[in-house]
């Protein structure tokens, strides 16, 4: 068969056109990196792929599919950076939702600007990831806080605290337990500032090391210093603090942040011993923060035989987010999607989502308050997360163990 020039110049034009629309029909690769065997870690590439499901069946973004390349970073920063690297570099993701340890966070915050890789931790709460991008917007630009800040978390749980502990349970003092991490630095400064202000004079602060084995020590000292309540701010720690909590009965409530506790497997974890134990979370599977938090907690343990940990709902909401944004963008330029991310006025799992300004001390953070973000206190009780507070979706009171001593 003899073919002409004018032939040969149809083919390659056809296969010019039909190149591009290959390429159109690429997925859209967003990265996910994570804490795979920890308790508060697993929940976060669990969601992502539910969220990317979901998409996918409604068409994708634009016609193009999303595909979840997840990294396992043993909670190692090191290995961290090099899943940043392989994702960015090798893998062509276009986008990256990250680790709810603050260290793998801010050790992956630089290569998220050298890289121009768009990035959002759904769980990690230090307050200089956002005072990066606030101080040295050019080059952090890409980096998004999907989580809140620490100081944010303490005055929410001093919130509660004024609410729950010194009025209705009048109690007046407390010792400030956490564990010593990059968090919890500025999470302990304002618990010793709005503790006070809520009525609970602070009698200790007392900070531990993650690597902790033995909590009687520290137990018998609080205990000696007779607080009404323990504020805590563990989150890599969790199991052996509470469960030595409840061998050793010892009388004092816990209250705070325990981010392990979040997970459903928490009570087969410490086989009931979290019985009492009262944290903090920004949805629950028992309120309707959004018409879009309980069906969200049903389809997951559905999925998965478990209920969703706190960094389980972000995950899924950054997922929505990101693909909103390439869609609004039209482009999976990295400025682009930036400038889009900046508009996000989303409402996920947790609230309505927005992100504050780049001047804001707390930029490319979410926006807190009535309306958006605000949060929960949710209290282990029969084996069941019951949410105690805010009074007006509170789903049960508060209950305690008989060991614990309350004020008379």
């Amino acid at each position: 068969m003899r073919f002409s020039p004018r032939t040969a110049m149809l083919g390659v034009f056809g296969l010019a056109l039909a190149v591009p629309a290959a390429q159109a029909a690429d997925p859209i690769k967003i990265g996910v990196i994570a804490e795979t065997a920890a308790i508060s870690g697993v929940g976060i590439p669990n969601a992502a792929k539910m969220a990317a499901e979901e998409i996918n069946a409604k068409g994708g973004i634009n016609g193009r599919m999303i595909e979840i390349v997840d990294y396992d970073d043993h909670n190692s920063a090191v290995d961290a950076v090099r899943a940043f690297q392989r994702a960015a570099q090798q893998d062509k993701v276009v986008a990256v939702i990250a680790s709810y340890i603050s260290e793998v966070v801010l050790a992956l915050e630089p290569w998220a600007g050298r890289l121009k890789m768009p990035m959002i931790t759904p769980g990690a709460a230090s307050n200089d990831i956002t005072k990066r991008v606030h101080d040295d917007y050019a080059r952090m630009k890409y980096v998004f806080h999907g989580y809140l800040a620490s100081t944010q978390i303490a005055d929410i749980v001093c919130k509660s605290a004024k609410e729950l502990l010194a009025h209705d349970l009048h109690m007046k003092t407390s010792v400030v337990m956490s564990e010593d991490a990059a968090w919890t630095i500025p999470l302990d400064e304002e618990y010793l500032k709005c503790l006070p202000a809520a009525g609970l004079k602070v009698l200790d602060h007392v900070r531990l090391s993650p690597d902790t084995t033995d909590f009687t020590p520290i137990f018998n000292k609080i205990e000696g210093e007779k607080p009404d309540v323990m504020i805590t701010g563990i989150s890599h720690v969790g199991v052996q603090p509470t469960v030595q909590w409840q061998q050793e009965q010892v009388p004092i409530p816990m209250f705070g942040v325990s981010s392990q506790a979040t997970n459903s497997t928490f009570w087969k974890d410490t086989n009931g011993a979290t019985e009492g134990v009262i944290f903090n979370m920004v949805s629950a599977p028992d309120v309707a923060v959004t018409p879009k938090t309980i069906p969200f907690a049903t389809k997951y343990h559905q999925k998965y035989g478990n209920l969703p940990g706190y960094a389980a709902y972000t995950s899924y909401d950054d997922v929505y987010m990101w693909a909103d944004a390439i869609r609004r963008a039209g482009s999976t330029d990295p400025d682009k999607i930036v400038a889009a991310m900046e508009k996000t006025d989303y409402v996920g799992t947790i609230g309505r989502i927005t992100f504050l300004p780049k001047e804001d001390t707390f930029a490319h953070g979410m926006r807190i308050g009535p309306g958006y973000i605000t949060g929960l206190m949710v209290q282990w009780q029969n084996g069941q997360p019951v949410t105690v507070w805010p009074e007006k979706v509170a789903t049960g009171k508060m209950k305690f163990p008989s060991f614990i001593k309350l004020p008379q």
